[in-house]
């Protein structure tokens, strides 16, 4: 069988031509400890990297998103700290003002002072997040939450939470609404509110109650209660008249209950105590708790302070304002606590979706690793065997080519 030299040298330029690719692909391999170096290599894998590869940007995606999240809420909660302290000592104002031997001008440097911390609440609930958006407007995140009015402060923004993707399946929120943390306040003792009739003329002072039949208070009834002297001596007494029904209530047949000063009154579901002298025609009214802005609580607490307080009538109207203004600020404290508690619930959720993405993260890694990683071991021994192969095949291509009869003649 006769074989050209034009056949030999093609087919020898051929192999040692694979063989350089073989010894190249190998060498590229182990510069990026890469086994797929183009998905023909490994189509199988090459697809299953893709989607791995993807969820583990969308995971770094999310651990960005938490970092983002927990700034906001650590601003949130600072702001919620300060107006818990602010309430706090806006509380302990209320409760020294009750001080019997307070002089007007200790009542009115009380009031100046109170006004300085409502501004100081105003400016809390106004506070931004340091890129231009303010924390408690809701949506409207370029719309100042709250504007000063003469009855306290009226809410431009939203109901709107808004929230951010921190994991897969879980959108986490940034802040609250500055209706929900300063404006959905419960009066009264949070079930139901007593207070004294503006035109009382006694020095009678009613407490907050408690609740004694949780089903009958959720029933929403309005009640009142209307005080008689007759007689010689003078008999006290009163009457309960449920105002949502017209119907007298507390004693089945009998209008007219002998007032005993500091006596539990229990009706309704609700009992308080009234203690003091009413007057012939003082009323006391006592009703479902309703939301109110804590900053019209402390907007009425100045104007009771500042209010005259003439007899025994005068301090126990004001000693009923400052009663009921005390449980308003405890309400709206205890709001404010309980927003605060949620976001410091939010941030701990933070920490426990860090550790899982983190998990996720190495397991995303470990799974890519498996797919694409090198052997590294066995591509350097692949690298000298195929070396060797090369070296031995263009030494007996010099020797093959080397050989002519042109050599013997």
């Amino acid at each position: 069988m006769r074989i050209s030299t034009l056949s030999i040298y093609g087919n020898a330029t051929s192999q040692l031509n694979t063989l350089q690719s073989a010894l190249a692909r190998t060498q590229l391999q182990l510069s990026t400890n890469r086994r797929i170096l183009t998905p023909a290599d490994d189509p199988v894998a090459s697809a299953r990297a893709l989607e791995v590869s993807q969820s583990k940007s969308m995971n770094e995606g999310f651990a960005t998103n938490r970092a983002s999240a927990r700034s906001s809420l650590a601003a949130v909660e600072g702001s919620l700290q300060n107006a818990g302290d602010l309430l706090q000592d806006i509380q302990e104002l209320a409760i020294s003002a009750g001080n019997g031997t307070m002089l007007p001008q200790d009542r009115e440097a009380l009031a100046i002072e109170l006004e300085g911390r409502l501004e100081d609440l105003l400016g809390v609930a106004n506070t931004t997040d340091g890129a231009g958006g303010f924390l408690f407007s809701g949506y409207k995140a370029t719309t100042q939450p709250f504007t000063r009015t003469p009855g306290g402060a009226a809410y431009q923004g939203d109901q709107g939470q808004r929230q951010l993707q921190v994991a897969a399946s879980r959108k986490m929120p940034l802040s609250a609404s500055g209706s929900a943390v300063f404006e959905a306040n419960p009066t009264g003792n949070g079930s139901f509110q007593t207070q004294a009739g503006a035109t009382n003329t006694g020095a009678a002072i009613i407490s907050s109650g408690a609740v004694v039949d949780r089903a009958q208070v959720n029933a929403g009834r309005d009640y009142k209660l209307t005080f008689a002297v007759t007689g010689t001596p003078a008999v006290t007494t009163y009457s309960v008249v449920d105002t949502t029904t017209g119907t007298d209530v507390a004693v089945p047949g009998q209008t007219a209950i002998t007032y005993e000063a500091g006596k539990t009154i229990s009706f309704g579901g609700l009992s308080f105590d009234i203690k003091g002298d009413p007057a012939n025609g003082d009323t006391f009214t006592a009703k479902p708790s309703e939301k109110q802005s804590v900053f019209t609580t402390v907007t009425d607490l100045i104007a009771a302070l500042r209010a005259p307080v003439d007899g025994s009538s005068g301090k126990a109207a004001l000693t009923n304002k400052l009663n009921t203004a005390i449980d308003n600020l405890k309400g709206a404290h205890d709001n404010v606590l309980t927003v605060q508690a949620s976001v410091g619930a939010h941030m701990k959720e933070l920490d426990y979706l860090d550790s899982a993405g983190d998990d996720l993260d190495i397991q995303y890694s470990t799974t890519l690793g498996d797919l694409q990683d090198l052997d590294m071991v066995k591509a350097i021994s692949d690298f000298s065997m195929q070396q060797t192969t090369l070296q031995a095949a263009q030494m007996s291509f010099k020797t093959m080519s080397g050989l002519s009869l042109f050599n013997y003649l």
